[in-house]
C-alpha cells in the first residue's frame, strides 16, 4: 500500500482559500488515482490536521506522507507542522515531505499565469516582473524569494524584483515603481502565492499601477506535479529506510 498523502494547508477565514486548496487536491487525485489524498488545515478551516490523522489511525492506516502546502521553508514548515505531527496517534508512521518551492515547475506556472493575464512571449524582454510573495520573518525564506527572482531574470525578462506583502520589504507597489523607473516598457506582478486571501489581496492592491496582474498559482497543473514529486521523494526515502532496516 502506498502511503496516504496528507496535504497540509494553512487555512483562512477567506472561503476562496479552502476552495482553491480543494481544487488543487482534486487535480492531484486526477493525476495519481493510485494514491489516497487527504486534506487538513492548520487553522480556520476543517478538517483539522489532527482530526484527519486521528481518522486515518482509526481506519487502520499506518503510513502517511505529510506535505506542507507551502512555497518556502518558514515558521509553519519548521515549527507548526512538526508540532502537530508529533501529537499524531502513535501507530502512524509519518514522513514530512519538503515544501513545494523552489522548483522550475513553479517558475513555469508563474510564467503561464502572466501569459493568461495578457502578456505574450514577445513582451518578455521589455517587461519587468514583480515576484510578489506573502512575506516572512524567516531570513531563509526571504533569501529564497530573492534567489528565485534572480534565476527568473536570467530567462529573458527585462528585470525581476522580489516584493513582500508582509514582514519584509519592499512592498509590491514600491517594486512596481522601481521597475517603471528602470525604463521597463511594461510592468507585471506575479503573485507567488498558492491561494487567494488577505495577503494576496494586499498584493493585488499594490499592483494598481502595474500593467498586468497575474492570478495566484492555485490549482495549476505544474503545482500539482511539484506536489506529487515531493510526495514521491518522501515516500521513497521511507521505503529505503525500511529496506535497509529489514
Amino acid at each position: 500500500m502506498k502511503p496516504v498523502l496528507l496535504v497540509i494547508a494553512h487555512g483562512s477565514r477567506d472561503p476562496r482559500h479552502a476552495a482553491t486548496v480543494h481544487a488543487l487536491v482534486r487535480r492531484v487525485r486526477s493525476l495519481r488515482p493510485d494514491v489516497r489524498v487527504e486534506t487538513g488545515f492548520l487553522d480556520f478551516n476543517i478538517p483539522s490536521v489532527q482530526g484527519v490523522l486521528e481518522s486515518l489511525a482509526a481506519e487502520g492506516v499506518r503510513d502517511v506522507v505529510a506535505l506542507p502546502l507551502l512555497l518556502t521553508r518558514a515558521f509553519h514548515a519548521k515549527a507548526d507542522i512538526p508540532a502537530v505531527l508529533r501529537d499524531a496517534p502513535r501507530q502512524l508512521r509519518i514522513r514530512q515531505a519538503e515544501v513545494l518551492g523552489p522548483s522550475p515547475l513553479l517558475l513555469s506556472a508563474l510564467e503561464r499565469r502572466l501569459y493568461e493575464a495578457g502578456l505574450t512571449p514577445a513582451d518578455k524582454s521589455s517587461t519587468g516582473v514583480v515576484l510578489a510573495s506573502a512575506g516572512s520573518t524567516d531570513p531563509e525564506a526571504i533569501a529564497v524569494i530573492a534567489d528565485i527572482a534572480r534565476e527568473w531574470r536570467h530567462t529573458g525578462w527585462c528585470a525581476v524584483r522580489p516584493a513582500f506583502a508582509s514582514a519584509a520589504l519592499p512592498r509590491t507597489e514600491d517594486a512596481v515603481r522601481e521597475l517603471r523607473a528602470l525604463g521597463c516598457a511594461k510592468v507585471a506582478v506575479a503573485p507567488y502565492v498558492l491561494a487567494p486571501g488577505f495577503l494576496p489581496d494586499r498584493i493585488a492592491r499594490g499592483a494598481a499601477e502595474a500593467d498586468v496582474l497575474a492570478e495566484v498559482l492555485g490549482p495549476a497543473p505544474e503545482v500539482a506535479r511539484v506536489l506529487l514529486r515531493r510526495y514521491d521523494a518522501a515516500a521513497a526515502r521511507g521505503l529505503l529506510r525500511l529496506t535497509v532496516s529489514a
